[in-house]
């Protein structure tokens, strides 16, 4: 026998959000009873039209849009796709099957058209023409309805021009025989990727030849995102990215270092000031984490001895320069030392080496395409990494004219100013500057023994900006304690990284690098936000 009823206050107190969650299920319920007769309304229409079609068209089998209930994973298919940039001479008279984008259709008549297939970097002309038993009138003008940036697939045979194909990456053509529809994109694009993968030399040729070329900008870009990523610069870029992150890992791991993965929520804070993001984490203050420093050095600590990591980092600065962001991807090291913070700059040497080398010798087709939309040379760098000291960089800014407070830090005009000054005595646009004044560090930076005014500390440069900085710690308890107290750090919110230095730590050292800055200054492009797939700075959080 059931129980009486609550009294109402009860009711109400207890079963609310039951209640709206009843509703809500409900509704969602509908909502998709809704959706799947629509969509089997719509593949009713589909097949209605297509043997309506196939009446009137004997080949209508072999082109159309295909009924989203037919992509929902119905069946496993024994098809075999080509990728676009696949596609040569070699294939000549083969049959392919290929899927891409709609970049663009060119009617030539009711018996012909061109369609330009993109996948990636690459495209391919596809050609329709009328023949009996092949291609009909009716599929030619499906062809030439098709939208840009629609999804197709196309089934043809390769065939071999007799004439350079202009504008298209591969020099062959698909003699199409099917082609279908995977999904249509709207006919008109907020953006259209040709605007948005033009040049700004293309821009201002046309200009002076009385022309006026769509100019999009940046804003507009990362507001629809998910088109701009389309264009064959955007595409290279964050294949570089890519490559930078994957050429990163393989070098510390065959220096035998291990990956690792750091909390990114946190008491504290791990760099001490103010631009940290806060938030309440059940009941408890907390932060996102600056870097992974702390982290890192526990690990040191438990005997890990070489780690490395790759993931996001907070910073919440009000910044607005062409290369900060709230949120970027770091790349992280921290290392034991032997005998000197030398042994760590040596990492840097010979990984950005190694990354640089990999990037010139494996990926020309993706610096080509970049370059096409945003010129730049190719970097210039040594076989072994420039050093120098601080008070050497201070030394030559001196003697070009600039003088700079030995124990302050450089600004980034005299950053610049030092880049070209290198460049010019070094023949090199990559270098390193050691022992930073000790003020301008972190907390756990450990001073040089010969002088606490500098550090044990240094700072990588591309192009004249900084892209790393890195030192050694300190590894003594008392003595971090102490230096976090000086810097304004409340010692009680990093306890337990301060207690892990109790237990025994050798010395050790490390860097941070953001991947986005260096993917932006090794193809000298004017905005990390092109390097950042979805960018979040101070007044962006979409998309």
């Amino acid at each position: 026998m059931s129980s009486p009823p609550p009294s109402n206050a009860t009711a109400e107190n207890t079963n609310e959000p039951a209640e709206l969650s009843k509703k809500a299920a409900k509704k969602e319920a509908a909502k998709q009873e809704k959706l799947k007769k629509k969509q089997e309304a719509a593949a009713a229409a589909a097949a209605a039209a297509l043997a309506e079609a196939s009446i009137a068209d004997p080949l209508a089998d072999n082109y159309g849009d295909i009924p989203l209930i037919e992509l929902q994973s119905k069946a496993v298919t024994e098809l075999k796709w080509t990728e676009v940039k696949s596609l040569s001479s070699d294939l000549k008279d083969q049959e392919v099957l290929v899927r891409g984008r709609v970049q663009a259709v060119r009617a030539v008549s009711k018996k012909m058209a061109f369609v330009v297939v993109r996948e990636g970097l690459f495209t391919v002309q596809c050609v329709l023409m009328v023949a009996k038993e092949k291609v009909s009138e009716q599929m030619v003008k499906f062809a030439n309805a098709l939208s840009r940036e629609s999804i197709v697939d196309i089934e043809g045979v390769i065939s071999v021009p007799g004439e350079p194909i202009k504008g298209t990456s591969q020099q062959v053509e698909i003699q199409v025989r099917k082609i279908y529809c995977i999904n249509r994109a709207i006919s008109t694009l907020p953006i259209n990727i040709e605007d948005a993968a033009r040049s700004d030399a293309e821009i201002e040729e046309a200009l002076k030849d009385g022309k006026q070329l769509v100019r999009v900008n940046q804003d507009t870009r990362l507001n629809y995102r998910v088109l701009d990523l389309r264009t064959p610069a955007n595409q290279a870029i964050f294949h570089l990215s890519s490559e930078v992150e994957h050429e990163f890992r393989v070098f510390l791991r065959s220096e035998h270092f291990r990956g690792i993965h750091t909390p990114k929520t946190m008491g504290g804070t791990s760099e001490g000031g103010a631009a940290v993001f806060r938030f309440d984490y059940k009941g408890q203050p907390a932060c996102l984490a600056q870097s992974p420093q702390l982290h890192k050095q526990m690990s040191i600590s438990g005997d890990f001895r070489r780690v490395f990591e790759v993931g996001p980092v907070f910073r919440a600065e009000d910044s607005f320069t062409h290369r900060h962001l709230c949120e970027f991807t770091g790349l992280d090291v921290e290392m034991e030392i032997k005998a000197h913070y030398s042994e760590v700059m040596d990492i840097v040497d010979r990984l950005f080496v190694a990354i640089f080398d990999h990037l010139n010798e494996n990926c020309q087709g993706e610096l080509e395409a970049i370059s096409r939309q945003y010129p730049f040379q190719p970097l210039k760098y040594l076989r072994k990494t420039l050093q120098l000291t601080f008070p050497e960089g201070i030394q030559m800014l001196k003697e070009a004219g600039i003088e700079v407070d030995p124990l302050g830090d450089l600004n980034t005009e005299t950053e610049r100013k030092l880049g070209e000054l290198v460049r010019d005595k070094y023949d090199t646009e990559f270098y390193i500057l050691h022992r930073y004044p000790s003020a301008i560090r972190p907390f756990y930076t450990m001073p040089c023994y010969d002088n606490a005014s500098y550090s044990n500390s240094f700072d990588v440069f591309i192009r004249g900006e900084e892209i790393i900085s890195g030192a050694q710690r300190i590894h003594d308890h008392e003595f971090l304690t102490k230096r976090a107290e000086a810097c304004g750090i409340d010692v009680k919110t990093i306890a337990t990284y301060l207690d892990s230095f109790k237990y025994g730590t050798p010395p050790h050292g490390g860097f941070g690098v953001g991947l986005e800055r260096v993917v932006m200054l090794f193809c000298n492009l004017n905005n990390i936000r092109k390097t950042s797939q979805f960018p979040r700075d101070p007044q962006r959080l979409a998309p």
